[in-house]
């Protein structure tokens, strides 16, 4: 079967998933649609649960494919599910609490070098007057040690959080998406080492940002605190992990 020719006009497909966060969904789709109209096809949007549609009635420059679940999925499988319905050069990852001031999509992909598969602007979080600094490659010393005064941050970052993910569809494609096993952590930083050891790098516009209106339930609620440490476990034990680790320090001994 032929593949399908890619929509090239407006190169990128959006993708977001919806947890009971329709309200925090509405502002960025008015955004998205404010600034980034121009270079967005569709947005996917997946009901993750159930709830009120306060989108009724409003329209965008944008279409809008929405997904209703019959049950709840983790984060990975709904963004896979979605990437199905992306016939775009770009599929853009984005949480609800994502928020733009300006468009900065299509100078991120302006600045996207031949191998770069992977996407991203600077975050500034609330409250904080610069972007989160680069992550480091996540290992048990280095949890315990990033808040020290002697933490050194990567001049380039390993991975990038799962919050705006902006990925070439060949990437994804290529690397079969993010991995299912994980339910709703560790993903991001799973992907973002599977995307490397195939040979395509992670880009971020320094010059770009984008803020998040954080919604950190990890810190408050004992079932995504169990969510998170699990998912650790499972990164510190999947092949990728020691692969890219492996990389990274043969990467470091050679500079050296």
């Amino acid at each position: 079967m032929p593949t399908p020719a890619l929509s090239l006009d407006k190169p990128i497909t959006v993708s977001i998933v919806s947890h009971g966060q329709l309200a925090l969904v509405k502002p960025l789709l008015e955004q998205l649609d404010r600034f980034s109209h121009g270079v967005v096809e569709k947005v996917v949007l997946t009901i993750n649960v159930p709830e009120p549609d306060v989108l009724a009635g409003a329209t965008w420059h944008f279409a809008l494919e929405r997904i209703d679940n019959a049950a709840p999925m983790g984060f990975g499988a709904n963004h896979n599910q979605a990437f199905g319905h992306c016939d775009t050069p770009w599929f853009l990852v984005l949480n609800p609490d994502i928020r733009f001031d300006s468009d900065v999509l299509r100078p991120l992909i302006a600045q996207a070098g031949p191998r770069a598969g992977l996407l991203t602007p600077r975050i500034l979080e609330p409250g904080k007057d610069a972007p989160e600094q680069h992550r480091a490659i996540i290992t048990p010393r280095e949890i315990l040690t990033r808040k020290r005064p002697d933490y050194v941050r990567p001049v380039v970052p390993h991975w990038i959080p799962g919050l705006f993910m902006l990925f070439r569809r060949e990437t994804y494609r290529e690397i079969g998406g993010f991995d299912e096993r994980f339910f709703m952590y560790g993903e991001d930083f799973d992907i973002c080492a599977r995307t490397q050891l195939a040979g395509w790098k992670l880009q971020v516009g320094e010059d770009l940002l984008a803020r998040h209106d954080a919604q950190r339930a990890s810190r408050t609620d004992a079932k995504h605190l169990y969510w998170h440490v699990t998912s650790l476990l499972k990164v510190w034990s999947s092949r990728a992990f020691w692969r890219f680790r492996a990389a990274m320090q043969k990467s470091q001994a050679s500079v050296r």
